[in-house]
């Protein structure tokens, strides 16, 4: 049996931790090597405490290292850190802020408005629950107003492997989390990616989104439709219907442009929602069958059916027989035309694998 992927814990959660260690070291003069978080699920977990140190008699800073258990996530194992300073001031407000390494927002359309800090509400709820639980414990009542700021050493150079430029977040990483886990290949997070730049485009005025599956096809979709601002492109990974489920829920969109190599669009003409699930053998057969009723040539059927991928077949399709790659074109328009449940204008394109485009729906 295979092994069960590791779940890990969200940047919100490693700020919640880092905040209720400081704010315990501050109160009790002690040190925690680890502290109990409580998830907005209701899970508990504890997380190891990196490193604590007090600024002053009313300051701690503190890091944690975040898990993103078998997460490809780009912040896995990064520092998060909190500075928690007591202010002088007499209340029980907590401001939390963001410091280096922390986004702004600097577009409309995200969850936060332009110029806050890029600090999600799920990882905020978490903070006030650590911090409430940590007076709760030690039996203290609140008199004075905290400072919570949230800072990443390396934020801003982790930031340029994210997508947060295009969605108008700058400076650095956003805090996220949701509920402070961090499920394995989450399609959630993903999802959720998808429909927030597809709001930002929108919001930026854009009624057609062009739709990549990746850096890649997204970089020759740009150099091909560049008419269109950046924010119109949007990668999908292998998310086909779901994607497009995000742009119909928009209103102001009204078009939708699918940019593919070969080897996806296969997979897209086949129907698949989600293009990681069609198998090598499937897509073949499928393929073969569409070269057979085109051109009626065994030997390119055959051929078909014994390559080993939709990349290897491709070198026997093209450039010879274009007609088949005008019918899985045409294949991908029905297919989301139907997903989209034809409230939306569809036009695809297809890429070969240098990022020549080897068909466009809307060709004459």
């Amino acid at each position: 049996m295979e092994k069960p992927l590791k779940e890990g814990f969200t940047t919100g959660a490693a700020a919640a931790a880092a905040t209720k260690a400081a704010l315990y070291f501050l109160l009790s003069g002690k040190k925690k090597s680890r502290v109990k978080i409580r998830f907005l699920t209701g899970k508990v977990r504890f997380i190891k405490i990196f490193k604590i140190s007090k600024i002053s008699e009313t300051a701690v800073e503190c890091m944690v290292i975040k898990d993103a258990g078998d997460d490809p996530d780009v912040t896995h194992k990064a520092q998060i850190g909190v500075r928690l300073l007591l202010s002088e001031t007499d209340g029980n407000d907590i401001k939390i802020i963001g410091g280096i390494g922390v986004g702004k927002i600097t577009k409309p359309g995200l969850e936060l408005d332009v110029g806050e800090y890029a600090i999600n509400p799920g990882p905020k709820k978490m903070i006030f629950e650590s911090v409430d639980n940590v007076f709760s414990n030690l039996s203290k009542k609140r008199s004075k107003n905290l400072v919570v700021e949230i800072f990443v050493p390396k934020g801003e150079e982790l930031a340029k492997k994210t997508l947060n430029a295009r969605l108008g977040i700058k400076g650095g990483i956003s805090i996220l989390g949701t509920t402070g886990i961090v499920v394995p290949m989450s399609h959630d997070a993903y999802i959720a990616t998808i429909k927030a730049g597809a709001k930002i485009a929108a919001t930026g005025g854009a009624k057609t989104l062009v739709f990549t599956t990746g850096r890649r096809s997204e970089r020759f979709a740009m150099k091909l439709l560049h008419e269109f601002i950046e924010e119109c492109f949007i990668q999908t990974g292998d998310f086909f219907k779901a994607s497009i489920d995000e742009a119909v829920k928009i209103e102001q969109v009204d078009s939708l442009i699918i940019t593919v190599f070969f080897g996806k669009a296969v997979k897209m003409a086949m129907g698949f929602e989600h293009t990681h699930a069609a198998k090598t053998e499937l897509t073949m057969k499928n393929l073969a069958d569409w070269a057979k009723k085109i051109t009626l040539n065994t030997t390119l059927v055959d051929n078909i059916k014994t390559a080993n991928t939709a990349r290897h077949a491709f070198s026997f399709i093209y450039p010879e027989f274009p007609a088949i790659i005008s019918h899985v074109g045409k294949k991908i328009v029905e297919n989301a035309e139907r997903f989209a449940a034809k409230k939306l204008t569809i036009r695809s394109i297809i890429f070969d694998f240098d990022g020549n485009p080897i068909f466009d729906s809307a060709a004459p």
